[in-house]
């Protein structure tokens, strides 16, 4: 016979689910495993889903009897609290995960060998992390990574593996899970540094690169609730970017012209709708709109908050960026627009060099770039280039890259790795680079990774053989690939951030590829401003780096 109902029905049973497999099942004789005390007072980690499923079935008193004191949501930038330990409980369609540990990024590539014992801690930290990822998502995943430049991702990889062996052999009760039909990749951040400093121009990308986004928040002097910008009392007004915002989610990874069509065409049906305005659409008009039909006062008023962030990235684009990215685009991909070599890099680099109007940070940018294009420069070419910009002060910005294995000075001997053609792909002139991390995505998925440069620390799954080689003699059945993907997940992990424009390949590549998902994360997301921020300290003592941030 079932047992009776408590009074509080079905949210009783969801949340008597929850404990035992959420909290109960973290314990063991008194601790919580590998990252979990349960002594301490522990963070809570939710998303958007998992916040209301909590909402729904339980108060902040039975999470304070299971130890959890603070709750947060996953995609806001915290402050970190190392002495308390974190629970994530995340609904497994969340295509992106960060560990929020950005020190990584300072003890995995500082040439400092006094910070040795940290850079252990962290890797141990964000082993054990990694582990609740795939446990989250109930995965045991081959675990493999970027063999080189740089040795990280390889000693990641295998306490990752060790981690995984001993949460499997523990949490079946002594039985070891065997490997799931599912990959995790372990890289370096140095893999694709163009990426890391190109102006993105889809919609999220653009605006955390371009205007002062922080906390996911944006501070508008503009009145939003009324949909129209006039002046208030001088305060600002705050437009938050987050995952429960439908229309956010929806137009975020596309490109900017793309949403600058598309917002003023939602805001012109609901007005057609209602016969309420007439001709063009115009934002005082919605906000006599508004006043008509209160109850689309909430609907009207996202969009027209999402139209003036962009309209607020087109007026940091149109003055200077306009043509500095045609700059960008040709020295990344070595090609124009037409499809013509660039033969002389230099010649392209110079005009973003003498605009007056460019800052230092667009400046190094570019220097970066064409450092990358050329796979290195010599220690005469890079001086003269600093002086000439006169950007001695933040020279660093540009030789620290080499911490990260990418080639600086002298210039490499190898060849730069070979990209896939997609120069049938339809896409704006300004926008033409690919991320690197959709080939090996796509490569992943199509079971195409060379075994050498992405070997396995682990075993590897049955229906994954590596570099995907197959036999002439031996033709796999016509619905090999389906069967093999079917149901499995690509996980990528990046030490040292991601960038907005990777975490839309991870989505395009899985609406592309619906039978298995991709899942990208790191140890937190990074904008090119920050990023070189951080690269410039990399040579600097762990305390001098500290009071320059608290500053």
């Amino acid at each position: 016979m079932a047992p009776p109902v408590t009074d509080r029905g079905l949210k009783s049973i969801v949340w008597q689910k929850i404990k035992a497999t959420v909290f109960d099942d973290c314990k063991k004789e008194g601790e919580w495993k590998y990252f979990l005390i349960y002594i301490h007072f522990k963070i809570m980690l939710l998303d958007e889903f998992t916040t209301k499923l909590l909402a729904s079935c339980c108060k902040m008193t039975d999470l304070l009897a299971e130890g959890i004191t603070v709750v947060e949501n996953i995609y806001k930038n915290r402050e970190p609290v190392r002495q308390m330990k974190a629970l994530y409980f995340i609904s497994p369609t969340s295509k992106v995960y960060t560990l929020d540990v950005p020190d990584a990024f300072y003890y995995c590539y500082s040439p400092d060998p006094s910070n040795a014992n940290g850079k252990d801690i962290i890797m141990e930290a964000m082993a054990e992390q990694i582990v609740t990822v795939c446990a989250t998502l109930d995965e045991n995943p081959g675990v493999r990574y970027k063999s080189k430049p740089l040795d990280n991702a390889s000693k990641l990889a295998q306490l990752v593996e060790k981690k995984l062996e001993n949460y499997y052999k523990i949490d079946e009760k002594s039985l070891i899970k065997g490997k799931t039909h599912s990959q995790l990749i372990i890289i370096d951040r140095g893999f694709d540094p163009v990426s890391t400093v190109l102006h993105e121009l889809t919609f999220q990308a653009m605006a955390y690169d371009l205007l002062p986004i922080e906390n996911d928040t944006y501070k508008q002097k503009f009145i939003l609730l009324s949909t129209c910008r006039y002046k208030t009392d001088g305060k600002e007004k705050e437009a938050i970017l987050e995952e429960d915002d439908d229309l956010w989610v929806r137009i975020r990874h596309r490109h900017i012209a793309v949403v600058l069509e598309e917002i003023p065409k939602l805001m012109k049906e609901i007005s057609s709708t209602k016969k309420a305005t007439e001709g063009k659409t115009s934002l005082s008009a919605l906000a006599q709109l508004m006043k008509k039909m209160p109850h689309f006062r909430k609907q009207i008023t996202k969009q027209v908050v999402h139209l003036n962030l962009a309209e607020d990235c087109m007026n940091k684009f149109k003055p200077n960026i306009e043509k500095l990215c045609k700059t960008e685009q040709d020295l990344a991909l070595g090609t124009d627009a037409e499809g013509q070599k660039v033969k002389d890099a230099m010649r392209v680099l110079l005009p973003v060099l003498l605009n007056k109007n460019h800052d230092n940070y667009d400046k190094i940018r570019a220097i970066l770039l064409y450092i990358f294009s050329i796979n290195g420069t010599t220690e005469e070419n890079l001086d003269r280039l600093i002086q000439n910009v006169k950007i001695e002060n933040e020279s660093d910005m540009i030789r620290n890259w080499s911490y990260l294995g990418v080639p600086i000075v002298p210039p490499s001997q190898q060849g730069k790795p070979l990209r896939k053609d997609r120069s049938a792909e339809e896409t704006f002139q300004l926008s033409r680079w690919t991320p690197f991390i959709k080939d090996i995505l796509e490569d992943a998925i199509d079971n195409r990774l060379d075994s050498k440069e992405w070997p396995y620390c682990s075993q590897c799954p049955a229906v994954w053989n590596g570099s995907g080689a197959v036999s002439a003699r031996q033709k796999p059945r016509a619905n090999y690939l389906e069967d093999r993907k079917n149901g499995s997940k690509l996980i990528i992990f990046v030490i040292g951030g991601i960038t907005y424009s990777e975490m839309r390949c991870a989505y395009e590549v899985s609406q592309a590829h619906k039978s298995c998902e991709v899942i990208i994360g790191s140890t937190h997301i990074v904008t090119p401003k920050k990023l070189l921020d951080d690269i410039k300290m990399l040579n600097k003592p762990k305390d001098k780096v500290s009071f320059i941030k608290d500053e």
